[in-house]
């Protein structure tokens, strides 16, 4: 892959991090930043692409209503307590 030269500013403290980690792993200063940045840029792309499904899936009306969500969220509730309940009927018998 071609590579570019971009300057970066950062706190002290983060540049005698990486120092530490580059000595600490034998591996070159630019290759720690090189690889935050990649990860970062994969998680931060994968949130967007989320984001942006949930907008289109909203737009389009494929989306849950709140009350919709807390109605099945108290059903799940009683079902759990009724079942804990009938444990602890089963465990007095």
């Amino acid at each position: 892959m071609a590579t570019t030269n971009i300057p970066v500013r950062m706190a002290e403290e983060y540049k005698v991090q990486l120092d530490d980690l580059a000595a600490a792993t034998g591996r070159s200063r630019n290759h720690h930043v090189a690889e935050a940045v990649r990860r970062y840029l994969a998680e931060e792309s994968w949130q967007v692409a989320k984001i942006r499904q949930g907008l289109a899936e909203a737009d389009a009306d494929l989306g849950y209503e709140q009350d919709e969500i807390e109605a099945e969220m108290r059903q799940i509730v009683t079902d759990a307590r009724a079942r804990l309940g009938s444990i602890g009927t089963a465990a007095q018998g």
